[in-house]
Order: structure tokens, then sequence, then C-alpha cells
């Protein structure tokens, strides 16, 4: 007899015929316009944007599955009277509309959170600050090297929601998770992974200590079976450890642990540590990623699936992985100058991270959308890392501040550009044979793009194109 998934059905009889609310159409929300569709239920999408705004294919699916549609500004107004609300990760469940609706009796919740409390497989989930990405994508690469079949989601891939049915016992399922979709979140995967803690999204968060704590809902809602990895070398992580029900491992590229994985600098090596003896697995040069932190997030992805899989098939996908698209991301050589995709980094601390991988001058093209961060460190590393600074976009001039304050700042050649082609134009003349030319805004890219994505694919034809 096959296998029977109990929770999906129970849902699924649950939700035919309800009233439900779906907030934001992002790609995590699409697939459920489809779903709910097919258990008949009424649906109502509430966006920001206007019927005018929308793309021509999900207006083609509201149409079809004849959804009563509210956009605008004060789109949630209408929010009333449903049995079911999904919110897109970044629209945050405090807002009065949605408190209203669950004091009524609905049920909040979102696309990944139900994949959390309705599939039947194992979760590997991944959060933090930086390094999400690359290392939600080599844990992926290992569990596919060692047979699994493995479903990728959150932040990253495709959404799942609607595969659940698809998913048995013995598949895994990895997940890369925000603080947004982590917020309120009141279950937590079998495998948690906590990369680091930097202040973020602090334009949406009330409050950096908030943000920490919506970041431990990955593994509060463990039991004592439950397994979590963290950052050593992070105040804010190691002490998460006090909260753990579970297993901790822990990885550092500062510290000679007792136990955990490590990064030896010294030798470039990276290691087992079990008991203080410590295990070489594999050396930097066996490794197609640049930079500590690349070290650090394989490390990672090693203490993660060290439960699953046997640490020479691990080692094998590590030497295969060729990194994450527009993440320190090689676009290509030019005239003996080497140019960088690194859209991903939207924060001070990944594109301090992105500029320590590299020895070689830099040409740094930063700049994009606030989210109320402070450039302090940031600035400190462009004024020892960098000959010329070309910036764009609301936040230019919080970095160029941040750089001239800074030691050696006054060294730094600053350019400003009206944008993405004329950045591209002028960091081609200034550079040299031998430079890197490194696209890591530091801030995020909505003043000019939909999303790092398009803003990293944007530079791509424009670098390409030279």
């Amino acid at each position: 007899m096959g296998f029977k998934n109990e929770k999906l059905e129970q849902f699924n009889n649950f939700a035919i015929g309800k009233k439900i609310a779906i907030i934001g159409l992002g790609v995590s929300n699409l697939p459920l316009l489809e779903y709910f569709n097919n258990l008949a239920c009424k649906i109502s999408v509430f966006d920001n944007r206007t019927k005018d705004e929308l793309d021509k294919d999900i207006m083609e699916k509201i149409n079809k599955y004849k959804i009563e549609y509210f956009g605008g500004e004060n789109n949630l107004k209408n929010l009333i009277g449903f049995d079911i609300i999904f919110r897109s990760p970044i629209v945050m469940p405090y807002r009065k509309e949605i408190r209203e609706e669950q004091e009524r009796g609905a049920l909040i919740t979102s696309e990944i959170e139900m994949v959390l409390k309705l599939t039947p497989s194992k979760v590997i989930g991944i959060t933090g600050t930086e390094g999400k990405t690359t290392t939600t994508s080599i844990i992926y690469e290992i569990i596919k090297k060692a047979g699994y079949k493995c479903f990728l989601g959150g932040n990253i891939g495709k959404p799942i929601f609607s595969e659940i049915k698809e998913m048995r016992p013995e598949d895994i399922i990895v997940l890369e998770m925000s603080s947004f979709q982590l917020t309120n979140m009141n279950v937590s995967p079998k495998i948690s992974v906590v990369t680091n803690i930097f202040p973020d999204h602090l334009n949406v968060h009330s409050s950096y200590e908030e943000y920490r704590e919506e970041k431990k809902n990955i593994f509060k809602h463990q039991n004592e079976s439950g397994i979590v990895i963290l950052n050593y070398d992070n105040e804010y992580t190691r002490e998460f450890a006090k909260e753990v029900n579970g297993k901790v491992i822990f990885f550092s590229s500062k510290e000679k642990l007792e136990d955990g994985f490590i990064y030896d600098n010294n030798d470039g090596m990276i290691k087992l540590c079990e008991d203080g003896v410590r295990r070489h697995l594999i050396k930097k040069e066996d490794i197609k990623l640049r930079g500590i932190h690349n070290y650090e997030n394989i490390c990672t992805a090693l203490a993660a699936t060290s439960s699953l899989v046997n640490i020479e098939t691990a080692l094998q996908a590590i030497k295969e992985f060729n990194g994450v698209e527009h993440r320190l991301e090689f676009v290509r050589e030019k005239d003996g100058v080497k140019w960088y995709n690194d859209s991903i980094g939207t924060s001070p601390a990944s594109t301090i991270a992105g500029l320590n991988a590299f020895d070689e001058n830099i040409i740094l093209l930063a700049g994009g959308s606030d989210k109320g961060l402070n450039y302090k460190e940031v600035g400190e590393t462009i004024a020892s890392k960098v000959q010329t600074l070309i910036l764009t976009g609301p936040t230019a001039t919080k970095i160029e501040e941040a750089t001239r304050k800074a030691q050696n700042g006054e060294k730094v050649e600053i350019c400003y550009v009206e944008n993405m082609g004329e950045a591209v134009k002028l960091a081609n003349k200034k550079a040299k044979q031998g430079d890197i030319v490194l696209l890591s805004p530091a801030s995020a890219s909505f003043d000019a793009f939909k999303n790092f994505a398009e803003r990293g694919n944007k530079f791509k034809e424009f670098v390409k194109g030279l």
C-alpha cells in the first residue's frame, strides 16, 4: 500500500469551499491560486498593485479562476470575513487588518509555514543575515549527490506548497528562510541552520532585537531530537545555543573548536573536530568558491548534512559546486579585467564579505534602495580595499559619507552615475589589466529593479555587451 499523507488530506478537507485571502502576489503565493481553485474555494487576492500594473500571466489566472481582486495602497481595508489568510513574506502579520481577522477566527499562515506543517519529509531550514543562499545551495547539492529526492524552496528555487502531495517520508526538503518568513512561525525544521546575525531589514522590523527574535523561530519549536547548526564566531548565534532543545553543532573560521567544523586559515583546510581531534577534510585549492565567508558556508553545509550523508559524498559535491548566480558570480574577463556579479549583496555585511574575497585592486559598483542600515563598517572596508567607487541610487550619499569618514577614505576615487549602464561604462573606462570590477551594492534593488536578480542580470547584460 502506498504512502498516504493524512495531514494534507485533513487540511484539504478543511479548506474545501472556504474563503481564502491571498495577500501579495509574489512568487511564493502564485501557485496558491490554482491549488485553492481546485478545492472550490472562494479566493480573494490583495496586492498593492492595481490590475493595470499586474503581469499579463497573473491577470490571466485571476480572470480564469474568477478571483476577486483588491488592489492599490489601501487594499487591506477589504480584508473581512475570511477563513484562511496566506500572507506573502513581506506582509507582516502585525498589520491591524490581519490581527483583526485573526481575532475573528481566521487562520493566518504562509506558503512556507504550511509546507513545514504538512510535509512528511525531513526539512533542513537555513536562515541568517548573510550566506543563506550559498549555504542552501551547497546543502541541496550534497543531498542530491547522496541520492535523496530533494525539494528546494523558500527564498530560493520555486514555491513547493503544491508539491507536498508528491513528498514522502524518505525525502528531504531544503528551505532558505528569511526573517519575514519566520515571523510568528510556530513550527521549526528538523535540522536548522543560522549562518550569522547582523543588522538587516530595519526598515521593516521594529528593532534589531525583534529581527534577532524572529530568527530564533527556526529552532525554537524543535524537540530534543532536533539539530541546530550555529556560527561560533558570531556573538548572537553563539548565545542562541542556550535556547536550543536538541543538539548543537558549531562551525568557526576563527576558533579551534573541540567539536564542530572549522576553516583553519593557517593551512587553508576545512576540518572536522571531534573530542579535540581534527580531521582534515578539504583544502581551499580544491574549492571553486573564493573567500573565507564561503569556506564558512561549506563548514555549515557539512554540519547540516552530517547526519544524512557520508562525508566523502559531501566533499565530492563541494568540489563540483560552481557557486550561486548573483553571488560573486564570475561574468567575464576582458582585457585582463575580471568582472563579478554580487547583486545578492544587499546589505553592508554581504558587501564586506564580497570585498574580502579579493586581494586584487577593486572597482566597486554600489548603491541602491535604503533598508535603514548603518554603512560605517562597509565604508571602512571600501577605504581599505577599493580604488574606485561608482555609486548610484538613494544610498549613494550614505556610502560615500561612510567611506570618507574611514581612515584612508580620502584616497578612494568616488564617482556618481545615473544608472547601471553608465556604471558599467565608467568601470570599463577606469579598469586596468589585473583589476576586479565588482557589483556588490550593499543595498536593496527596489529603487530601479524588481529584485536583486533583475539587477544582476542587467549588469551581466551590460558587461557582456562591452
